[in-house]
Formats: structure tokens, C-alpha cells, sequence
């Protein structure tokens, strides 16, 4: 089993956000997107009263919405001002931070070239912080396609989900074609990212089969079977639940690697455990390289509002 897996900081408070948000506002609470790329997260939140809505446009004027942790486009925060909405932003503040970054070079008038997946709903959000300056490059096969006004005034920034090593396969292209590219104060990919691709890329010589908990439009998870089998797994399978584990997957295998994507629950991950338990796989062994401590606030808007009600 690799840890650190599962919850990373930032997905916990953006789940934690919707549940407090509902026992503070009472239901319905809407939710823009899907708070986390998650299927059981969000079918266990709509469960308790949250809606999730596509855009603002759904939403009752008037109402509490919350954003998903991938972030939002200025925009999206002026439409929820027209509509009346009590907003609340439970953009992951890694993703923020990169936010920050792209309106910082765009006032300096960079070029921004963003490394990330096309149609990710945080690419989506980060191009709006500044799109007449943001080219978004999509993976090492867009760079050809890359053009700039100043090869003095470019930069770069990445999606936080993304895969580290094919990152910087794209940012080496990128270099070789403008070699006064700049880098981001600060690694995009979060920690969280980077831990779980680590603690994998560790372990995977030693699976004959590498088990992902995660959801298909997780951008993060799909990264984590990608590098199990760049990494020496015999094979790699992507699962929401223990019962999508097709039995000719543990055919001749000795040992199984289990890991998550950060937007899941544990619990999904002992149901695993229990359903390889059943097939003869009863000795577990937890690789821990690195422990992860961090932590975030609830978004500033929710904190007010506990606090004036005597809750926070």
C-alpha cells in the first residue's frame, strides 16, 4: 500500500466546505462543477442536500453556491455577484497560488505558456485569470504549436495535477525552442501530486499489478497508473469502487500495489483491501517514505459566518 495516498489538504477542505456550509445554511446548497473529481464524494454530498449545477445560470437567485476546488475564472465570480449569490470559494489555495502567478505575469505583459490538460475544469479557470496572455500547451506534443511575442517575456505554469516527469519533458522542449524561458517562483505540481507519483514510482517494480481508487475525469489518479507502469508494474487498472476489479487482473500476480487519487476517501481503499483479502491477498505491507502534515483554512467567507453563529 502507498502512503501517503487518498485526501490531500486542499480536497479535504473543499469537502469539508460543503458539508459545514450545509449544516450552516440547511439545504440546498449548490455546488458549481463537481466539487472534487470524485463519484462517491459527490453522490454522498448530493445525498445530504447539495446540488451540483454546471453554471451560475442554475442556480436560485439568492442562493449559497460554492465553488470547486479546482477554481473559477474571474468571470464566474461576476456572474454569481449579478445573480445575488452568497459565493464561496473552495479553490485549493495551491491552485490560487497559480492563479496569482498568472495575473502577476500578465500585469508584467509575459507571455504564459500553461502546461496542463485541455477542457480540465482548473485550466479552464486559470486561462480566465488572464487570456489574452495565457497559451495553454498540452503536454510535450503541443510545444511545436507555441507562439510568442518576446522570447525574453515568457514563463511558464502548470495544471497541479499533472504528471511530474511528463512536465518536465514539456518544459525541456520548451527551453530548447526559447531558452530564456522562466520558470514559476515556485513548483505548480502540488505536494500532494508529487508525493503519491513518488511513493508509486517506488513501489511499482515490485507489483505484478498496480489497483488506483480514483475517477476517471481525475486527472491526478489517471497520472498515478500512467506512472506505475512507466515505472515497472506489469499493469496498471484506474477503479472507482472494489467491485470494478476484474479477476484476470490478479491472474499469476504475487503482489498487488494499491494507491488513490487525493480526492479519495480511505474508506473506498479498505473495501479494496477487504476485496483482496477475499482472494488470498492477506498480507499487507504500508510503504511510507514521506509523512504529510499540512493543513488550510476553510475559506474566509464560511469562517465568518460560523463564527457569527457561534459555531466556528
Amino acid at each position: 500500500m502507498a502512503k501517503p495516498r487518498g485526501y490531500c489538504a486542499g480536497v479535504d477542505r473543499a469537502v469539508v466546505t460543503v458539508e459545514k456550509a450545509l449544516e450552516l445554511y440547511g439545504a440546498p446548497v449548490y455546488v458549481r462543477k463537481e466539487i472534487v473529481h470524485n463519484r462517491h464524494v459527490v453522490d454522498t454530498l448530493a445525498a445530504k442536500g447539495a446540488v451540483f449545477v454546471e453554471e451560475n445560470e442554475e442556480v436560485p437567485h439568492g442562493s449559497v453556491v460554492v465553488f470547486s476546488a479546482h477554481g473559477v475564472a474571474p468571470e464566474v465570480h461576476d456572474q454569481a455577484a449579478e445573480r445575488g449569490l452568497k459565493a464561496i470559494d473552495a479553490t485549493c489555495p495551491l491552485v490560487t497560488k497559480v492563479h496569482k502567478e498568472a495575473r502577476r505575469y500578465a500585469e508584467e505583459d509575459y507571455d504564459i505558456l500553461l502546461i496542463g490538460h485541455e477542457g480540465h475544469e482548473e485550466v479552464v479557470g486559470t486561462s480566465g485569470e488572464a487570456p489574452e496572455h495565457i497559451q495553454l500547451v498540452d503536454g510535450p506534443d503541443g510545444v511545436d504549436g507555441v507562439q510568442i511575442r518576446d522570447p525574453e517575456k515568457v514563463v511558464w505554469l502548470s495544471q497541479t495535477t499533472l504528471s511530474v516527469d511528463e512536465t518536465m519533458e514539456t518544459v525541456d522542449r520548451l527551453k530548447k525552442r526559447l531558452p530564456m524561458l522562466q520558470s514559476p517562483p515556485s513548483d505548480d505540481i502540488c505536494y500532494a501530486t508529487q508525493n503519491r507519483q513518488q511513493v508509486v514510482k517506488d513501489i511499482a517494480a515490485e507489483c505484478d499489478v498496480m489497483l488506483v481508487v480514483g475517477s476517471k475525469n481525475s486527472s491526478n489518479s489517471v497520472r498515478l497508473v500512467e506512472v506505475a507502469v512507466q515505472h515497472g508494474a506489469r499493469s496498471g487498472h484506474l477503479i472507482d469502487f472494489a467491485h470494478e476489479i476484474q479477476e484476470d487482473w490478479l491472474d499469476g500476480a504475487s503482489t498487488v500495489g494499491l494507491s488513490s487519487g487525493a480526492s479519495v476517501p480511505d474508506n473506498l481503499v479498505q473495501d479494496v483491501l477487504a476485496h483482496l483479502a477475499q482472494r488470498g491477498f492477506t498480507s499487507v505491507e504500508e510503504f511510507e517514505p514521506v509523512t504529510e502534515k499540512i493543513t488550510f483554512q476553510l475559506p474566509r467567507e464560511l469562517v465568518t459566518d460560523l463564527r457569527a453563529a457561534g459555531r466556528a
